[in-house]
Formats: C-alpha cells, structure tokens, sequence
C-alpha cells in the first residue's frame, strides 16, 4: 500500500530563472510521475520480499500467489475528471491536471480530491470515489458512495459501489418569486409524499432571478418558507453580466488598474441583498478610503 498524499510543488521542483509557466508545469507533472514510479518500485520489492517469508513461516515450495496487489492513493486532479463547485483547483498556475498515463503500473489507484465518483481515462484500476457526502449544492443530487475493491492475488477481481445513504437533504431553487414559492411547495409535497419525516429539515440554496432590486427579499423568502421543514442557507441574486463591459474587463490588465479599480471590482462579485450587508459594503468602502489616504500621507 502506498499512501501517497497532496505533493507540494515546493516539496518536488526548484524554481528556476528564466522557467516559462509550460516548462514549470513539465517540470512539476514529470516530478509528480517520478515520486509515484519510485514508490511503486519500492512496493513490488517489498510485495516480493513479503511472498518470500511467507514461503519460509509456511514451509511451502510455493507461496500461492507470485506477489501482493500493489494499491497507490493520490490527491490530485487528473486529466478530464469532472469536477464541482466545491472543488478547488489544488495546483493553480503550476499544473492544470495529472495525465493518467503518468501513473505507474499499479494494481488499483484510490484518487481524493474530485468529489464526483468516476473512472479515471475510462479505466477499472484507477478511480475517483468521490466525497461519501455532498459539499456543494450542485452534489445534492448525487448518489454517493465508496468502492469496495476485491483482489484475487495481485490482479484486481471487482470493484463494487456501495451507496452511501444522505442524512441531509439539500436543495437549489432558482427562478422569480413566484416561481420560487412554486418550487418550495412541490419540494414539500414530493418528500411528505416520499415518506420523509416532517422533522427532516431541508438546506436550501436560493438563487433570484429577477431585474428588481427587492429590498424585501430576505423578509419575502422567510415568509414562504415559515411553517415548513427547510431552511435557507443562501440567497443570491442572478448575476447579469453586461457583455460589452464585460468584454473590455478582460482585456484589461492588471497594471492598467488602479488599486480602488481593483478593490471596487471585487466588491462587486458579492451579493448585498439586505441592510446589513449593504451596510457592511459601507463600512469596507469607509475602511479602505482611510487607508488608501493614509499611504498617499505617508508617501
């Protein structure tokens, strides 16, 4: 068994002068690929080195198998895994995803990180089994679940999803008012129906689609929901995005910003959708200008 780790790139490459982002990324995925075939070199040596004292205790001619399953475990993302909102991305700027093809040829690798359970390059030996829970509103309607791995000697025999039951029920309602509230009935009604406890509370993310400010939101969605077994965890406005605004963003740099450009911007990916949130803005706004003047006092 080889219990492999999230690997730092601190702990695998130096950085070097000169280095363009491709050739970082080659360096860091041809480490990562080494650390795994050294580790595997060193579990068959060890497997073989098992089956020969068995053979010795036992007093066999023969052990029954010519050696030991060899199994890896890693924590990285690979080339095409499906990932989900939760996830973030382990090697930002370095290494965008692992090729499958690096891995050595173990007997079954055991994948962390991607939540969603999945083959690995369409393959039975390598295999994502995802988070035994949901993480994130969009895995609510996962079915999770963990693998158990039978092995006849050193070749991999079955690997068998078991279903992890949910003691959470979570759901994303998105839509007008109307719609919401047309939303929340049929959930109800659909787990009453289901046979799901009254007391059960169903997690809620609310995402309003609407182009009026509704200054009453908050109120408006805690007046649906009162008397039924939910409760809202987050409500969010839709963002609308102006496309041509938005075009001439990205082809901004960084240097062509000013520092309040910046910070303005990133205000502006929040949701202020009550007072005091929108006072909060306030006070970060009064924050930042108190310190912006005092570095051009102290220049």
């Amino acid at each position: 068994m080889c219990a492999i780790p999230f690997l730092r790139p601190r702990d695998l490459v130096v950085s070097k002068a000169g280095q363009s982002g491709t050739e970082k990324q080659q360096d860091l995925q041809e480490s990562i690929a080494a650390h795994y075939q050294t580790l595997y070199h060193l579990a068959v040596e060890k497997a073989k080195s098992l089956v020969e004292n068995d053979k010795k205790i036992k007093e066999q001619e023969e052990a029954s198998h010519s050696s030991l399953p060899i199994i890896m475990t890693g924590h990285l993302t690979t080339v095409g895994a499906s990932t989900s909102d939760s996830v973030r991305e382990i090697y930002i700027g370095t290494l965008d995803a692992f090729p499958a093809d690096q891995f050595p040829p173990a007997d079954y690798i055991a994948l962390g990180h991607i939540h969603r359970s999945q083959k690995v390059a369409k393959t039975e030996h390598i295999r994502y089994s995802g988070s035994p829970i949901a993480l994130s509103f969009d895995e609510s309607q996962q079915q999770k679940s963990v693998f158990m791995v039978e092995f006849d000697g050193p070749g991999l025999n079955s690997v068998t999803a078991i279903d992890v039951p949910c003691f959470q029920q979570m759901a994303s309602l998105k839509g007008d008012l109307a719609s919401i509230e047309e939303q929340l009935n049929t959930l109800v009604i659909s787990n009453d129906s289901g046979g799901v406890h009254q007391s059960d509370t169903i997690w809620l993310d609310i995402e309003i689609q609407s182009q009026e400010y509704l200054s009453d939101l908050q109120p408006r969605i805690e007046s649906m929901c009162e008397g039924k077994p939910v409760e809202v965890l987050l409500i969010r406005r839709q963002k609308i995005i102006n496309k041509g605004l938005s075009a001439i963003e990205e082809k901004q740099q960084l240097h062509e910003l000013s520092t309040r450009d910046v910070f303005q911007r990133r205000l502006n990916q929040e949701e202020w959708l009550d007072d005091d949130s929108l006072a909060k803005k306030q006070r970060l706004e009064l924050y930042f200008s108190q310190v912006e003047q005092e570095l051009l006092d102290a220049e």
